[in-house]
Formats: structure tokens, sequence, C-alpha cells
């Protein structure tokens, strides 16, 4: 999520189902190709199959381009906004 979030960033999320989001907004989700991973991406737009989901960074993101859409049950939460190191939103 460079140049928005970097490694280390600490994160203020709110719980959800992907049924809340809406495009434009930073989500928490399973990666659907390794349901163990956790990725922050930028929810884009809503697909048959769920969310496509993309990075900041348009050539070192592994995001929907690589793993496909992710569906609602996956999105855990929305990020409201980064504390540290100098709270803002994103």
């Amino acid at each position: 999520m460079q140049p928005t979030l970097r490694a280390g960033d600490r994160l203020l999320c709110r719980t959800t189902d992907g049924g809340e989001v809406r495009p434009g907004q930073v989500v928490v989700a399973h990666r659907p190709d390794r349901p163990g991973l956790l990725v922050v991406k930028r929810a884009v737009h809503r697909d048959r199959g769920g969310w496509w989901l993309e990075g900041d960074h348009e050539q070192g993101s592994h995001d929907s381009w690589v793993f496909g859409p992710v569906p609602d049950s996956a999105v855990v939460a929305r990020v409201v906004l980064r504390l540290w190191p100098r709270p803002r939103r994103v």
C-alpha cells in the first residue's frame, strides 16, 4: 500500500463484512489463495465474485490482479486511520 501505508504503520480498523465497504476505502481481508494471510488493500469496485482490491503501488502490489476478487466473507475490517507514526486518515 505504499506510499499511503508503510511496513510498521499502526492502523485503527473497524470490523466489518464486505457488504459495508464502499469503493475507495482501505480494507483488511484474507487473501483468497492464502486464507491465513491478511492483506491491506484499497476496495476499487464490487465484482460478481466479491470485491476487487488493489494496492496503491501499481507495480509492486500483489492484489486482485494476482488473486482475483475477494468474497465479502473474506473482508474483515476497514481502515479508519493510521495511528503511528503520525495519525492521519487513509
